[in-house]
């Protein structure tokens, strides 16, 4: 079939419909049956990734996609966005569209689904298609690249290895391009490493430099108790959900596995010292999450929304969640927030397009360089739909989680900070 036919059928499918609605029944359940968690969110995943996918598998995101900038926006190309919105999508929807193939409304969805990514990808790196992204542009083309990339590092066999070789040349030079920007001593080291861990784990030409400065200042702030300082001062916010722990993580997974060069220090060890930082600041996140499914509004992005629980996502995903936090523990309290936060309408525009808020519409708690396609990154807090909907995260009973049982009256554990 040729490839334009192809995608018409693609983007003609209705098993879309189905699986947006197994999600919104779950959402009126305030006490799902087996398996309207799982619904619920990939319900909501879809909602997020069905209006950007076909538009920009299209060519028709930046047509399409109406912008909402902060208002404190800073004045930089406002065309960042389109990157922001395709980059931090697909990010957190990588692990659920490498999931294999089944006859299932949700399997026929997700097929459909990674067959628009593909496209988009294709089309993000075409000169001549009216969605080839701002891969020239300012500083923060180099922060949403990494999800770009990181999402292909995620799930190489769905989004990688079935691009054809004129567009993963094409990405190639694209990212390496982008060796041009300096980034600032925060957590934009981590971004230029994502970067060259991408291309070491295919193969290519990397910089180990990136790598290793990257890994050594994340290591260099690191405060005590699971808490990681964006550069010089201490900031209670939740970038250690946003960047810090997932990217750190993740890189010296790469720099591990392709036996990447790493200046006076075993990379193997640094790893399982950031997964057992990582798990700790896991006990933090669910100790923060209220008995009703609200946690503390701190910080600066907090229109990022479910982004916060990117870790316990991603170590559930992986299968390296503490022993101190069960996956019907996690897998409750992370249904609640997502009923929480997401229960209302506003989230999104009459067009199905995410906007600046929390919960609902708050364009006021953008910050000065938020704009719509920044949110997309809410889409991290979706990493556990990774695991096969018959993995024990899904068929474990479900558990109450601390501030639930501590506000019962029932028994819950101490709490003690950790020296590692």
């Amino acid at each position: 079939m040729e490839r334009r036919n192809f995608m018409q059928a693609v983007l003609a499918g209705t098993a879309a419909t189905g699986l947006m609605h197994a999600g919104a029944a779950a959402a009126a359940d305030s006490a799902p049956v087996a398996g309207g968690e799982r619904a619920y969110m990939a319900g909501l995943l879809q909602q997020m990734a069905e209006p950007v996918l076909s538009n920009m598998a299209q060519g028709k995101l930046k047509k399409n996609f109406p912008l909402e900038l902060s208002p404190t926006w800073d004045g930089r190309d406002p065309g960042v966005a389109y990157l922001e919105c395709f980059g931090r999508l697909i990010a957190g929807a990588a692990p659920w569209l490498a999931l294999p193939d089944d006859g299932t409304a949700e399997g026929k969805t997700r097929h459909r689904l990674q067959q628009l990514a593909l496209q988009s990808y294709t089309n993000s790196v075409d000169p001549k298609n009216p969605d080839y992204l701002l891969w020239k542009g300012p500083g923060q083309t180099l922060v949403d690249s990494a999800y770009f990339t990181n999402a292909m590092m995620r799930a190489p066999k769905a989004l990688w290895e079935p691009l054809d070789k004129i567009t993963k040349q094409r990405i190639i030079a694209e990212i390496k391009s982008l060796r041009r920007i300096e980034p600032p001593y925060i957590n934009w080291l981590l971004f230029a490493a994502m970067n060259e861990a991408w291309l070491l784990s295919i193969g290519e030409e990397a910089d180990p430099l990136r790598m290793n400065l990257a890994i050594r200042k994340i290591n260099e702030w690191y405060v005590g108790d699971g808490w990681i300082k964006d550069g010089e001062s201490f900031h209670f916010d939740y970038y250690c959900s946003y960047v810090m722990y997932p990217m750190l993580l993740e890189i010296l997974e790469v720099l591990v596995r392709c036996k990447g060069p790493f200046w006076n220090a075993k990379p193997e060890e640094l790893l399982a010292q950031a997964l057992q930082r990582t798990q700790r600041y896991c006990e933090h996140l669910e100790r923060f999450i209220s008995p009703t499914g609200t946690y503390p509004p701190i910080g600066r992005s907090l229109t990022y929304r479910t982004a916060v629980f990117q870790p316990l996502g991603l170590l559930a995903w992986r299968k390296q969640l503490p022993a101190s936090l069960p996956a019907g523990q996690v897998r409750a309290a992370l249904h609640a927030v997502h009923q929480t936060v997401w229960s209302g309408p506003s989230n999104f525009t009459r067009d199905g397009f995410l906007n600046i808020g929390f919960v609902g519409h708050h364009p006021e708690l953008g910050d000065w360089y938020s704009n719509n396609g920044s949110m997309y990154i809410a889409s991290e807090g979706f990493l556990s739909l990774g695991l096969p909907e018959n993995d024990a995260y899904w068929t474990a009973p479900s558990q109450d989680w601390t501030q639930k049982l501590a506000y019962s009256g029932r028994q819950f554990p101490k709490d003690y900070p950790v020296k590692y």
